[in-house]
């Protein structure tokens, strides 16, 4: 067998340095709720600072940044930390992370890097999984040969990637065609190390591997026996022989093993119900045979009222957003900053999310050979690093978010997934082992943890083709009024006002919008599926007046998306408060709100909601009520 190709101790060494020091300029002591009211300020410039009704300091980095509502209708300012200096602003011990990639929770172990990049080429779908050549299978194999003996102290390969990447290899060598089946490479890597990969491995992973005993040939005898241990594994492992078939499940079936095993406790081993691997193996095994409808929908509905029935909110009309969890990594977020604009005219506004959620991850290294002990960068901007940055309680339960959207000087609210629905919470960790995207992905985008006696609405994003029409079905199952998909760049909720480029990718384009809507006079016992509209179109923003600009980067930057959205919001004309006009009045649109049916009504009344600094004082607002809502 060839020698395993690693770095050098050399450059081993060199990468330690490097995650060192990235890791002293991403991680700078962040304050999880930063409250306004802890800072303090110089007797002698509290005259300057009597005659604003809200300020809102916290820092950026080195920088000190404060917000500003001044009094008898004077604009909204966004002061510098010359400003703030002048006014007395007082240091203070607290530093917020600049960078999206410092939300990553420090207790979630790393993965094994030389696995997961193997698990980005084969844990994926029958058109676009890339079988491993021959000296990739053996890098791979060998690692998790050397990780199960206990040779790998701090880059073990963990159970769930044993589970997905072994899950990803059965189904592809049962279920997938010719072309993404077992290269003669990978034949010929797993013939050589899996007969000492079977001596060393448990019994899970082993049964994941081969679950009938026809794949490996005669020295795996152990899948075809194996039944798990305790209830709730042996639910898991006889779904999960379906799966590795490439078959699909009862809605009933996903749901009993979601309910089974879930939340996770991996800190607490009296606590385990089921073996990660096996899970691992279920969830990406579920979306690389893309799941069909009813098992979507068992993902979706299945922890509805795991805290009860959602609080309703008293307020005349509610859109649900569902951004994608895992953030963005290149362009401007901006679905906060026009949830603040809506909520001016009563289109109140509920964000949904985490702080941090995999699988967006880039490595340094370029091969497998290169990969071991370096460090990628993972996770992307989300609402809740967005808010947490300025201050605001990214904490709250649900039935605070109901009394935001109620308060007439509000009207939008974030609820984290961490309190809002614990169970799917306790997988994250877990996901970022699995690599790729589990049904979870799609079918936490679509929820309702609030509540309206008015109308509601569900609004969510997605890029890659495949997920428009699963979408809109969790949508309408959900018995909304109006129902909306868009293709935003990176999959987010953010049309754009750039040109599309004539090299653009196959499909459907950036901008492209589907979905239903009721009557706008339509109530709650109204929806009944026969009234709704339908509608498909592709949104070209020079059609309402805006010039092509592209669309503002900020790389992972959370200071970076915050001086884009609030410049916007404190009536900054550009690309970036054109998007948030943009993506307002078009939603207000689209969905069939009251006073949006002509498109360049709802523009206007976006613009004004700005202009006049209506949107910008609700944002200062929801930052500092959301440390006294009770």
């Amino acid at each position: 067998m060839r020698q395993n190709p690693f770095p050098s101790s050399t450059l081993r060494a060199r990468a330690l340095r490097d995650d060192n020091t990235m890791n002293s300029l991403l991680h700078p002591n962040p304050n999880p709720n930063l409250n306004p009211s802890s800072f303090c300020f110089s007797a002698a410039r509290r005259t300057t600072l009597s005659n604003l009704t809200n300020w809102i300091p916290f820092r950026l980095g080195e920088r000190r940044i404060g917000l500003s509502t001044p009094r008898k209708g004077r604009h909204p300012a966004v002061r510098s930390a010359a400003t703030i200096d002048e006014a007395g602003f007082l240091e203070a011990d607290i530093r917020n992370p600049a960078i999206s990639t410092s939300y990553r929770p420090s207790k979630i172990p790393q993965p094994n890097r030389v696995v997961l990049e193997a698990q980005t080429k084969v844990c994926t779908g029958p058109e676009q999984t890339k079988p491993l050549s021959q000296e990739q299978a053996v890098v791979v194999l060998d690692t998790i040969l050397r990780s199960a003996r206990g040779e790998l102290k701090n880059e073990e390969v963990s159970k769930a990637q044993l589970g997905a990447f072994f899950a990803a290899m059965t189904i592809r060598a049962n279920a997938f065609p010719e072309a993404t089946q077992w290269s003669e490479g990978e034949r010929h890597a797993m013939s050589i190390l899996w007969p000492r990969l079977v001596q060393v491995l448990p019994q899970d992973v082993i049964f994941i591997a081969d679950p009938e005993g026809t794949i490996m040939g005669p020295c795996s005898s152990i899948g075809p026996h194996f039944v798990g241990h305790g209830a709730a594994e042996m639910r898991l492992v006889g779904a999960l022989r379906e799966v590795l078939a490439g078959g699909h499940l009862g809605y009933e079936e996903v749901q009993g093993v979601l309910r089974d095993v879930l939340p996770l406790n991996p800190e607490d081993d009296t606590s385990v119900k089921v073996s990660e691997s096996l899970l691992a193996a279920f969830l990406i095994g579920q979306r690389m045979n893309r799941e069909i409808d009813r098992e979507l929908k068992a993902y979706c509905l299945a922890f509805d009222d795991e805290l009860g029935s959602p609080p309703i909110a008293d307020v005349r009309s509610l859109t649900h957003y569902g951004e994608p969890y895992d953030g963005n990594t290149r362009f401007l977020r901006s679905t906060l900053f026009v949830a603040a604009v809506r909520a001016c005219y009563d289109e109140s506004c509920l964000l949904h999310g985490v702080e941090w959620m995999p699988p967006k991850y880039i490595l340094h290294a370029i091969n497998f050979s290169e990969i071991s002990g370096y460090q990628g960068f993972q996770g992307g901007i989300t609402e809740g690093q967005l808010l947490k940055f300025m201050g605001a309680n990214t904490y709250l339960s649900p039935a605070q978010a109901k009394t935001l959207l109620e308060d007439e000087n509000i009207g939008f609210a974030y609820v984290s997934q961490r309190e809002a629905c614990p169970s799917l919470y306790s997988l994250i960790g877990l996901r970022e082992h699995i690599k790729k995207r589990p049904p979870l992905a799609t079918s936490e985008k679509v929820q309702q943890f609030v509540r309206a006696r008015g109308r509601e609405s569900i609004v969510a994003g997605f890029y890659h083709e495949g997920y428009e029409d699963p979408l809109l079905m969790l949508m309408r199952r959900r018995k909304v009024h109006s129902g909306l998909v868009v293709k935003g760049e990176e999959g987010a909720l953010s049309m754009t006002t750039k040109v599309r480029s004539v090299n653009a990718s196959k499909g459907l384009p950036v901008n492209h919008c589907s979905g239903f809507r009721s009557p706008s006079n339509a109530t709650n016992s109204d929806v009944d599926g026969i009234s709704r509209e339908s509608f498909s179109i592709e949104v070209n923003a020079k059609d309402y007046g805006f010039e092509p600009t592209d669309t503002p980067r900020t790389d992972r930057s959370v200071l970076r998306n915050i001086e884009l959205g609030l410049a916007a919001l404190g009536g900054e004309k550009g690309p970036a408060y054109d998007r948030i006009v943009l993506n307002a009045g078009m939603v207000d649109h689209l969905l069939g709100c009251s006073g949006a049916g002509d498109i360049m009504s709802a523009l206007d009344r976006a613009r004004e909601a700005i202009d006049s600094g209506k949107a910008l004082n609700r944002l200062m607002n929801y930052i500092q009520a959301s440390h006294k809502v009770t």
